[in-house]
């Protein structure tokens, strides 16, 4: 049997080839590994605001893996703990929330490196993310498909999104239209004038660093429009709200008869 630790979403990024995703927010194994049929490139299995834990991540990475669509895990938080454990049980690309500084970018670089270039902790061995040394020269070279993505979505993270996007080790810079909705004044209103203004202008600004630009967005238009701006990694959907309307519609059509 033959093994690979490659991370062909890095690579993609690296070569500027559009990827489009969906976002997982049912936390199970079954919906994801459903999801995983449709064709995207991209899966994100969301840790910050669907119901997952470390055991949940885990045994969706693990159906993800017979797919194509390359899974992405959004941390709940930038602890370095949580990151380390994110690691060791194979998410190869992390999306990082709520990043406002180069400095918390710089943090996030060290908590996915092992010493000295970081401060990641040594459990290859008993880990899944090295097949429990099925790739001996995991220490060696593994962090090199690790893929570090980090999520801009405040006004502050705006005013800062050149320097996040700057810093070394980041492989690409997210961009929250909801949260940076609510931050510039239009809660609930990501498609804004404002809003989309300010995500035009920093998708310009990442791609200005070399960096990829990506975000998350239902509306097809705003979608589009930002992959002509140049965003290479789109989300275009989450399962729950496109389970929820189906299930609404479906029984709409029937409301006559309840």
């Amino acid at each position: 049997m033959t093994l690979s630790n490659a991370n062909p979403f890095k690579r993609a990024l690296r070569e500027k080839r559009t990827q489009i995703g969906m976002w997982l927010a049912l936390a199970n194994p079954y919906t994801a590994e459903i999801c995983a049929t449709a064709g995207f490139d991209w899966l994100l299995i969301d840790g910050e605001h669907a119901p997952n834990d470390i055991p949940l991540i885990l045994s969706q990475l693990q159906v993800l893996a017979a797919y194509p669509a390359h899974p992405v895990v959004r941390a709940t938080t930038g602890n370095s703990v949580l990151i380390k454990q994110l690691l060791d049980i194979g998410a190869q690309t992390l999306l990082i929330p709520m990043v406002e500084t180069a400095e918390q970018a710089r943090d996030l670089v060290a908590a996915v490196r092992y010493p000295p270039r970081g401060i990641r902790g040594i459990g290859a061995s008993i880990s899944r993310v090295s097949r429990w040394m099925a790739f001996p020269d995991y220490l060696a070279n593994g962090e090199e498909e690790i893929c570090l993505l980090v999520q801009v979505e405040s006004k502050l993270g705006l005013d800062n999104v050149a320097a996040i996007a700057g810093v070394d080790g980041i492989d690409g810079v997210f961009l929250g239209p909801s949260d940076l909705a609510a931050s510039l004044g239009h809660r609930g209103n990501p498609g804004h004038a404002d809003v989309v203004a300010a995500i035009e202008g920093a998708i310009a600004t990442i791609l200005a660093t070399g960096k990829p630009a990506g975000l998350l967005t239902p509306d097809e238009r705003l979608a589009r429009r930002y992959l002509e701006l140049g965003a290479t990694f789109v989300a275009v959907g989450t399962e729950a709200t496109l389970l929820a309307n189906s299930v609404r519609a479906l029984a709409k059509g029937f409301d006559r008869l309840l």
